[in-house]
């Protein structure tokens, strides 16, 4: 079957089960997977699709983004091409392409990166931090759902190391966000005046965060 969708042709693979309800996926091979119940005739697939045509697009951009995003490397708010050449002693960047001997010595130039700049904007932004708390150990590490963590309980913040891929500001409020957070263990307004205190502009930066 096939759902034409702005213009755009879409394959849709349908598959039945005992199910009450109908659940529409797009996927990376390109087409609508929808999961439906034996009795449900074509023309209500049709009509439901037709009927939510803004949150099949929302998918497709979704997916579509994911996939340009897999193909590009991020490092602090910019994207490039990798270019491997097994003639390259030393990972360096010209113009939109970073080029490298192989993906081994890029992910080791990452991690370096990553530690040099977290702890050189950690230092920095604590060092401008005027309320009275005592230094946190500083910890790094890659995370799905969240892009920074104090822990009360070892005094910590931990960093997500996925972090590196978006700008200064950006890693500089998660910085401040969590340091906030040693004040005040929550989302009440009082933290978030402190936030603001230190990163006046975290509303945007935190919408952008989110897209």
């Amino acid at each position: 079957m096939k759902y034409t969708l702005n213009g755009i042709s879409y394959d849709v693979i349908i598959e039945k089960k005992n199910n009450k309800n109908l659940y529409i996926r797009f996927k990376e091979d390109g087409a609508f997977h929808i999961t439906c119940n034996y009795f449900t005739s074509k023309s209500s697939i049709i009509k439901i699709l037709d009927e939510n045509k803004v949150n099949l697009q929302k998918m497709v951009n979704k997916v579509e983004n994911r996939a340009r995003k897999d193909n590009k490397f991020f490092y602090l708010g910019n994207s490039y091409d990798i270019i491997i050449n097994e003639d390259i002693e030393n990972v360096f960047i010209e113009n939109d392409k970073i080029f490298t001997k192989d993906m081994t010595m890029l992910d080791k130039w990452l991690k370096e990166e990553t530690i040099r700049i977290f702890d050189e904007r950690y230092v920095y932004i604590f060092n401008h931090y005027n309320e009275n708390i005592k230094s946190p150990i500083l910890k790094i590490r890659q995370m799905k759902t969240r892009w920074g963590v104090y822990n009360r309980a070892n005094h910590s913040i931990t960093l997500n190391s996925k972090l590196i891929e978006f700008d200064i500001d950006k890693i500089d409020y998660v910085i401040i966000h969590e340091l906030s957070h040693i004040k005040h263990f929550n989302h009440s307004s009082d933290f978030w005046s402190l936030v603001g205190k230190y990163c006046p502009n975290y509303k945007s930066i935190r919408k952008s965060m989110r897209e």
